[in-house]
């Protein structure tokens, strides 16, 4: 017989049938920690107490000795618990929309990799996370911070960190000179930026013909519809409706804000304009209608990969499949650069392609606008990005059914090595790569 895949409940868990199990999922209007969740110590791995009513855990959790990953998001604590720092093997800790306020230096496990403190009230944090050696990625938009504790300067493992929608002010310069750092979202601060209103067709609602919905993500939903245009023809296209919470990357507005800055490049998902007058006031737009070809070039980190994205088992491209999606994303790359935007999540799983190699970069969920008036800043916040790339062709290679790539390899190692300032910027990224193409394809990538 396989697992049980039945849901998790309290009777289960308190009649004893949930022994033995490595992952336990409890949603049922919480107010207190069952203590029988210790009696799973022996196995428990991943507690997950995410959308109850807890505001305190035992001081003694540390008795779940094989712990390595706890949620309790969406619950009223206003503490992050001290009793946390005590698990030995804690690795990932996620307490997003709570209403924590303080963050004391003993709550932080010595085996942090991952900490999810997104939506909260935090003005502070503890000097003491430079400390956490292991730390891979560091969540914090939606709170109230003002700076940054420079002791993260030494969190040289450090690759993803999301400090949008709060009241910083600068961004520090040891933070743009991390040597792992390679997605970083900031937008939604008060620091001053080259942000400006980009011009951008208006659709009035009634033009559009809502059919069925394609997706929903943390921003918003997309479904298609049909547009009517002025010259009175029916044009398939997406559309998209954001909502207006705080997402782990940031604002949904600051999102489409981007998506309308970044303007139009083969690479990237068509703006054909901003809704206007919904109904109901949500803010949208109107955008290209993905052909059907296109999947996703891959799935999105797991729990065990951390910052690294899923590819399908057996996933291999040729060589030019290869060259033309590096080449198509680098351009894109280049594109936004250009243009003062950092995209912030430059990953596989934020890329459509066809087989052909054809590619699309989306989801513009931490992307933010470059500050003004530091031309050293903008130097920097570029490379951060192409590490970002490198890791990404670093993925296609490994999976590249050709050999004999060592040139290319060259390119990918410069691109993610640790002096930030050395890596190569978008524009010699795609030069080198269009060297790599055959003679009568180079103006094509």
């Amino acid at each position: 017989m396989g697992a049980d895949s039945r849901p998790h409940t309290l009777e289960r868990l308190r009649a004893g049938k949930l022994t033995g199990t490595k992952r336990l999922d409890l949603s049922c209007g919480l107010v207190e920690f069952p203590p029988e969740i210790f009696d799973l110590a022996d196995s428990l791995e991943i507690l997950n107490l995410t959308g109850n009513a807890l505001s305190s855990l035992p001081a003694d959790l540390s008795r779940l000795i094989n712990l390595r990953v706890l949620f309790c998001s969406e619950n009223r604590f206003t503490e992050l618990p001290a009793c946390i720092g005590q698990c030995s093997q804690l690795q990932i800790v996620g307490f997003k929309a709570n209403q924590i306020r303080h963050v004391p230096a003993a709550a932080l496990p010595p085996l942090l990799r991952w900490l999810i403190l997104t939506d909260n009230c935090i003005e502070t944090l503890p000097d003491t996370l430079g400390d956490c050696s292991a730390l891979q990625k560091l969540m914090l938009a939606g709170n109230q911070l003002q700076q940054l504790p420079d002791s993260l300067a030494r969190c040289a493992q450090l690759e993803l960190l999301r400090i949008s929608a709060n009241r910083l002010t600068a961004l520090p310069a040891w933070l743009l000179k991390l040597p792992a750092l390679a997605w970083l979202a900031y937008a939604g601060n008060p620091m001053a930026t080259h942000h400006a209103d980009t011009p951008i067709r208006q659709i009035p609602w009634s033009h559009l013909q809502v059919q069925q919905q394609l997706g929903e993500g943390a921003s918003g939903v997309i479904q298609q519809a049909l547009w009517l245009t002025s010259e009175q023809q029916a044009a398939a296209v997406a559309v998209k409706l954001y909502k207006g919470s705080i997402t782990s990357d940031g604002s949904p507005l600051n999102e489409m804000a981007a998506c309308i800055a970044a303007g139009a490049h083969p690479n990237l998902i068509a703006v054909e304009g901003q809704i206007e007058e919904h109904p109901y006031g949500q803010v949208g737009l109107v955008m290209q209608l993905i052909a059907p070809s296109f999947v996703n070039l891959a799935g999105p980190p797991s729990l065990e990969s951390c910052t690294r994205d899923i590819y399908q088992p057996g996933t291999v491209f040729s060589l030019s499949t290869a060259l033309r999606l590096a080449g198509g994303i680098a351009s894109a790359a280049e594109h936004l650069h250009a243009c003062h935007l950092s995209h912030g999540d430059l990953y596989g799983h934020n890329i459509l392609r066809d087989p052909r190699g054809e590619c699309l970069l989306g989801d513009f969920g931490a992307a933010s606008f470059y500050p003004t008036g530091i031309s050293q800043q903008s130097v920097l916040l570029e490379r951060i990005e192409v590490r970002a790339f490198g890791i990404l062709l670093g993925e296609l290679m490994e999976r590249c059914e050709s050999q004999g790539m060592d040139e290319l390899g060259e390119l990918q190692a410069r691109c993610v090595q640790a002096d930030v300032q050395a890596r190569p910027s978008f524009v010699e990224v795609s030069r080198v790569l269009a060297e790599f193409a055959p003679p009568d394809k180079r103006d094509s990538l």
